[in-house]
């Protein structure tokens, strides 16, 4: 993202809105095609998920978030990908940088340090991290997009919030519990590294400064009035 987008000027933001969007839905298709593809072989990819505390299973930090146990499993990570991906990547820019290689690198390796033994698969422990994040840091920040895109992400994907206790045997809440963890803590550590979104001034509030300085009569002065001497 560049930095003049952080100007304030409509057409940048929108800018920079399209293009979180887009990296989002990219990141998306390509799970789409993987799967896809998995099918079209007749191949089972889950092998290549994290299985914990094996050798052969720390290849999954790498290669576990891009693998989904079915269609429909992709398709239920498919709008959250989206929608999380686009408000991280367009309220945090700079933030995004450090947290998503952090996020996806260590939710995978927590799985591989403490999960129950399992191939774990997919890109859930992506989707909790990036909403705590963006709720977290709205939380802390307390600027005008920062609460709009944390009220946001807690309206439509609060109930995720459960996901990070212990549910279905064919569910990791692991890789949940781990993606949050790492999301919230890194909301604490980042959470200045992106600047503020420029206040906008309109024309209108010089006009009415002009007028309340033209009507407001000079005040008395404040200086003692002066002794006569008679």
């Amino acid at each position: 993202m560049r930095e003049d987008d952080q100007a304030g000027d409509p057409t940048a933001d929108s800018s920079r809105l399209r293009r979180a969007f887009t990296a989002s839905l990219g990141f998306v298709i390509a799970l789409w095609l993987l799967k896809i593809g998995e099918i079209w072989l007749a191949r089972d990819l889950s092998v290549y998920g994290v299985f914990p505390r094996t050798l052969h299973g720390l290849w999954g930090v790498v290669w576990g978030p891009l693998l989904h146990g079915s269609l429909a499993h992709v398709f239920a990570n498919t709008a959250p990908l989206i929608v999380l991906g686009t408000a991280l990547l367009y309220g945090y820019p700079r933030a995004a940088r450090v947290l998503l290689p952090l996020l996806y690198l260590g939710s995978g390796l927590g799985v591989w340090l403490f999960a129950r033994p399992a191939y774990h698969i997919g890109a859930s422990g992506l989707t909790f991290g990036m909403m705590f994040f963006v709720f977290t840091i709205g939380a802390l920040r307390w600027d005008k997009r920062a609460i709009a895109l944390a009220l946001a992400v807690f309206f439509l994907y609060g109930g995720m919030i459960w996901g990070i206790f212990p549910q279905g045997p064919g569910i990791s809440f692991e890789s949940h519990f781990f993606g949050a963890a790492i999301g919230v803590v890194l909301a604490f550590l980042l959470r200045n590294l992106d600047p503020p979104p420029a206040e906008k001034h309109y024309s209108w509030e010089d006009e009415d400064d002009e007028e309340s300085a033209a009507e407001d009569p000079p005040g008395p002065s404040d200086e003692p009035p002066s002794t006569l001497r008679l």
